[in-house]
């Protein structure tokens, strides 16, 4: 069944799609010349329609009533010529047409992926992932299906019906006042239909929704379904999952049952009109024969489209309001934007944070508050503290993730909100907790952090964290596929080539979010002999989850809510009485002493 389902807040009303359609037209700036060559193929082909019809009255009248076969000749030979231009005609514009909308959404694409790339954390804080990326599948999808077939067929339908009510109204008004006998009939048929099909495709999506949501589940917990024995409870789930969406698909079927019969008796009402009333006017010789003809052969030119125009109601709205989220998407400002007069950051230098202060959005309780902290050229700064606490956030902060909300962070006395983009990512590198791989090979992994290295810079990286070997033992060495997510590695596998990318960035600040708490002793001392490599001769902050960690870092930084509470070397907060770290590290101790 065509169309796609929108709900009340798709629609667009007509000030919002005005907006949208100009917009849309500006950017189409680039496809004008094919636009204006689709309009005129689109127009061709819609005479070509028109005029087979009038050229059967004129074989009739002129040819079979008056006996003159040049005439019929003339009539057939046109008729053929007609339907063979109208033939070369309509792959011509189904082609062009296509490339038009085709590049369309391949630009659209491109420019909202970059724009995704370039937002800032908080975007990607508000928005749910799953909103995002129908922005790039539902959005596009619903586009694609109007470019494909339904703008083709939108705009060639109307040009039939207006094209054939003036053909027909210029060769008798009397048989155009009687084909428009059923036409209310059909108009207030197709009103129905459109409001009842939106509804039923609406119930479709749902229910499919639903039914991919539970076959989800299912799959990723069959081994807990297994192990309870409930197997029967989650088949008979799904089944009435399954029964409900039959149901809704058989509804939409029966709105579809009622309305095309509709569309079919009002042609054939139509047809016995003109007949009978044509008829009878060719009786009295007021009427010729061929012109009855003409009428009898273009009602469908009038009554399909009109089906058709009802049928292509949602899918014309599915697509606009699907355009209208993509603009929105792209009208969307960056958070953490480079300022316009952004300067470079210096080669070196110490990172102050100065009385920062930060909510991650306005109506939330602020996570950090009045931070104060100066981190030395080279001095590596361990931050710990409850989860929670506002490491992590602090950290990002220092990365510029985020822009404070109070205060100022600076590197090198340059305030990190006047940094251009690429000194700031040269200076300062980040290593997440889990390294997170693109699907490709290693040697493409470590590359993501320059992209024009080359081989032996990227093999340069990997020596220096002590760890190339242990890659090129691999059958396929550094050219192994990793697949999604990096699967075929392992935790700590995954870990040195995200470290190798910072290594081969080579930045003078590392921001690391230590993660090896869940990895097997040998591949944790693979990982901290490589991370003790990486930080050599580099300014340093480490989110540390071991508290061992912080014991070989200069100083520690204590974050207990939103607050840097404490702060000096292992030794100095250890020797505080009743100091926050003191607990810390005397509970994390206890914890190892336990599990001993």
């Amino acid at each position: 069944m065509p169309g796609a389902a929108v709900t009340e807040e798709d629609r667009l009303d007509a000030k919002a799609a005005g907006q949208v359609m100009r917009r849309a037209a500006r950017t189409m700036g680039p496809y004008r010349a094919r636009l204006w060559l689709a309009l005129g193929l689109l127009v061709t082909f819609t005479l070509c329609t028109i005029a087979g019809p009038y050229l059967v009255r004129y074989g009739i009248d002129h040819g079979i009533r008056d006996g003159d076969g040049g005439a019929l000749d003339l009539a057939v030979g046109a008729y053929v010529a007609v339907a063979m231009v109208g033939f070369f005609v309509n792959r011509a514009q189904i082609v062009v047409i296509s490339q038009v909308g085709e590049g369309f959404l391949r630009d659209m694409r491109n420019r909202v992926f970059d724009h995704l790339m370039r937002l800032s954390m908080p975007f990607y804080d508000r928005e749910k992932a799953g909103v995002v990326v129908s922005r790039m599948t539902s959005d596009i999808d619903s586009m694609q299906e109007l470019v494909q077939q339904g703008l083709l067929q939108f705009v060639s339908s109307i040009l039939l019906i207006v094209l054939t009510l003036v053909l027909l109204a210029l060769t008798s008004w009397e048989l155009l006042l009687v084909v428009a006998i059923p036409m209310p009939f059909v108009i207030l048929a197709s009103i129905r239909f459109q409001r009842d099909s939106n509804q039923a495709y609406l119930t479709v999506r749902d229910r499919i929704g639903l039914m991919l949501s539970h076959l989800q589940e299912g799959l990723s917990g069959v081994r807990v379904i297994q192990a309870y024995g409930r197997e029967t409870v989650e088949t008979d789930r799904f089944a009435h999952r399954n029964k409900t969406l039959y149901r809704a698909h058989m509804r939409s079927v029966w709105i579809q049952a009622w309305y095309l019969p509709v569309i079919e008796l009002a042609g054939t009402g139509a047809t016995a009109l003109v007949v009978f009333v044509g008829g009878r006017l060719v009786i009295e010789d007021s009427l010729t024969v061929g012109t009855v003809a003409l009428f009898v052969l273009s009602l469908s030119n009038l009554f399909d489209p009109v089906q058709q125009l009802s049928q292509l109601f949602n899918q014309v709205q599915s697509g606009g309001a699907g355009l209208k989220k993509l603009y929105e998407l792209l009208d969307t400002d960056v958070d953490v934007p480079e300022a316009p007069d952004a300067v470079a950051l210096p080669a070196a230098g110490a990172i102050a944070v100065a009385g920062v202060g930060f909510a991650y959005r306005p109506d939330l309780d602020p996570v950090l508050r009045d931070v104060d902290l100066t981190v030395a050229t080279g001095e590596r700064l361990a931050l710990v503290g409850p989860t929670g606490a506002g490491k992590s956030t602090l950290a990002k902060l220092v990365a510029r993730y985020y822009d404070p909300t109070d205060g100022t962070v600076s590197f090198g006395g340059v305030d990190l909100r006047r940094a251009t983009s690429d000194s700031l990512r040269q200076r300062i590198a980040v290593v997440p907790q889990e390294g997170f791989l693109f699907n490709g090979t290693i040697r493409d992994n470590v590359r993501v952090a320059r992209a024009e290295a080359s081989d032996e810079e990227v093999e340069a990286a990997l020596d220096a964290l002590g760890v190339r070997d242990r890659f090129e033992a691999l059958p396929e060495g550094l050219e192994t596929e990793v697949r999604e997510r990096g699967s075929r590695l392992s935790a700590g596998e995954k870990q040195l080539v995200s470290m190798a990318r910072a290594a081969l960035a080579d930045p003078t600040v590392l921001v690391l979010d230590e993660a090896t708490s869940s990895l097997d002793p040998g591949t944790e001392a693979v990982v901290e002999d490589a991370v003790e490599r990486l930080m050599e001769g580099r300014t340093t902050i480490v989110i540390a989850h071991r508290l061992s960690t912080a014991a070989r870092a200069d100083r520690v930084g204590v974050v207990d809510d939103g607050r840097l509470v404490e702060l000096g070397s292992h030794d100095e907060l250890l020797a505080l009485e009743g100091g926050r770290y003191r607990a810390l590290y005397a509970a994390w101790t206890a914890g190892l002493a336990a599990t001993a």
